[in-house]
């Protein structure tokens, strides 16, 4: 009788809807940490950039920018800087022990790709399991890792080109690599509207990274 008991029990059950994690408390952590020091060091970046900017006629209004000068625009970068680093790589390492990105990011497909753009663009792709992610999805988050990856790199090789002249030089370059570290910065505030975009119309996206159910 104790062993029924124990099976019927409200601990013993599934869990399902609400009661379901989908998101882990560190994943959490990590997501809005990450989110704090991309904007920080996104509206910074833009301060530093209209001091040399790399496009004629390319300027970012001063009320989306951060510091007020380019000194204090570099120290605000600076400072999200190290934040990012940090936390990236305790995301990364976690993402690894864990098995995480092999679960959720793996495999990649042309033809899954495919299909779930297509689906998504006629209204048809379905978020009902939160837990797995379509291939679109896996795209851009495997993605915006290796973006992330770049942009640190090339802002290191900006940063200190005579102490890490060889990093400069992967890059082809201090101007080239300035370049590389525009076009990512452009490419995650590009993801960054998409993901938000996405979180607004599924909404229970938005739940599970805040609660975790």
């Amino acid at each position: 009788m104790s062993s029924i008991s124990a099976d019927r029990s409200p601990a013993a059950a599934p869990a399902t809807g609400t009661n379901r994690i989908i998101q882990p408390g560190w994943v959490r952590i990590v997501h809005w940490i990450n989110a704090v020091a991309m904007i920080l060091m996104i509206m910074s970046g833009w301060q530093i950039y209209n001091a040399s900017p790399l496009f004629d006629g390319l300027r970012f209004s001063r009320s989306i920018t951060l510091g007020g000068w380019l000194g204090g625009a570099l120290q605000w970068h600076f400072a999200a800087m190290w934040l990012l680093m940090v936390n990236g790589l305790v995301y990364l390492t976690l993402g690894l022990i864990t098995g995480r990105f092999r679960r959720k990011l793996l495999p990649i497909t042309v033809d899954g790709v495919v299909g779930d753009t297509r689906a998504a663009l006629t209204g048809k792709l379905s978020h009902a399991d939160l837990s797995t992610y379509n291939y679109v999805q896996k795209l851009l988050y495997a993605g915006i890792i290796v973006v992330g990856i770049l942009i640190v790199l090339s802002g290191l090789a900006i940063w200190k080109p005579v102490q890490l002249q060889w990093l400069t030089a992967v890059f082809g370059g201090y101007d080239v690599a300035r370049y590389v570290h525009f076009f990512c910065m452009a490419a995650i505030v590009g993801f960054l509207v998409i993901h938000v975009v996405l979180a607004l119309l599924v909404p229970k996206s938005l739940r599970a990274m805040i609660i975790g159910r």
